[in-house]
């Protein structure tokens, strides 16, 4: 499988295997290669930005994939000397309907590229296919987030209660499916730590200035987060029913963190927190309030 589609280091090449597979009805370690980022394989490739490699390249793959099987139901009628309507394709095999007559996908394959018992007349040797695919509409990462806090407002230490995280996210399509939201959970769990911790060091030159917190931030515990609410729903706007899942968590929670904060700290004249929720910062904030 050539695609556009270029990872630096999301995991596609599993992703995209699961997908082919899924529909060619192959082991993906043993049967699928991806092949990604060569130009001079590809006539296009818009590598990956804005969570659209499964959504908008894992569909391109499947209508190619939809193409070859189209094209090997057509070669399996005439190996099995059956009508294309009775040809059904599942698990690698094309089956005629009602029996136990079958040909592998293997087989189909090396008959359309050693054409010796081909219909020459009515097909062209081969079983390569392409596929574009444009999205009638958009995906988008982030869903609704929840969080309660607790602030003590002597000390400014704030404590994160609860924190829910609701979207529409399907799980088919993901490395780790079997263990529930995969790259949703951590993200989520990740930002109300980085609204806490993240900071951007200040008051040295700019080539040498970094972002602290995203090693150190104040993450959740696993036993929190197992508590969040993550539900998975099919997205509309696609075949495979995907959306991107790697910002989702990371968009909307910090958010969330900070505008809880600034509601619990409302009453006492606090109209906006700054990030990062250190003590400190907290502690001046309500300390300026106080002098309005």
């Amino acid at each position: 499988m050539f695609t556009g589609s270029h990872s630096h280091g999301q995991g596609h090449e599993t992703t995209f295997a699961q997908v082919v597979a899924d529909k060619l009805g192959h082991a993906a370690s043993r049967s699928v290669e991806i092949l990604h980022g060569d130009t001079d394989k590809m006539p296009l490739g818009m590598g990956t930005y804005g969570s659209r490699s499964l959504a908008v390249g894992g569909t391109a793959m499947v209508k190619a994939a939809d193409k070859v099987i189209a094209k090997g139901k057509k070669i399996a009628a005439h190996l099995l000397e059956a009508s294309e309507a009775d040809i059904e394709f599942s698990n690698g095999e094309f089956k005629v309907a009602g029996t136990d007559r079958k040909k592998t996908f293997g087989e189909v394959a090396l008959t359309a590229y050693v054409p010796h018992n081909y219909p020459l007349d009515k097909l062209e040797p081969g079983l390569k296919e392409t596929a574009f695919y444009d999205p009638t509409n958009f995906t988008f990462p982030a869903g609704t987030y929840v969080c309660e806090v607790e602030v003590d407002a002597e000390t400014g230490v704030v404590h994160i209660e609860k924190f829910t995280a609701v979207g529409r996210l399907r799980q088919r399509g993901q490395p780790d499916d079997r263990r529930g939201p995969g790259a949703r959970r951590p993200g989520a769990g990740h930002r109300p730590g980085a609204a806490r911790r993240l900071r951007l060091q200040r008051g040295r030159p700019a080539r040498h200035r970094q972002l602290h917190g995203l090693c150190d931030a104040a993450r959740r515990r696993p036993a929190a987060l197992r508590r969040g609410d993550v539900r998975a729903r099919p997205a509309p706007h696609n075949p495979l029913g995907v959306k991107g899942c790697g910002e989702a968590g990371a968009i909307g929670s910090p958010a969330a963190v900070i505008n809880a904060v600034t509601d619990a700290l409302w009453p006492l004249g606090v109209r906006d927190v700054p990030m990062p929720l250190a003590p400190f910062t907290v502690w001046k904030t309500l300390q300026a309030a106080k002098k309005r």
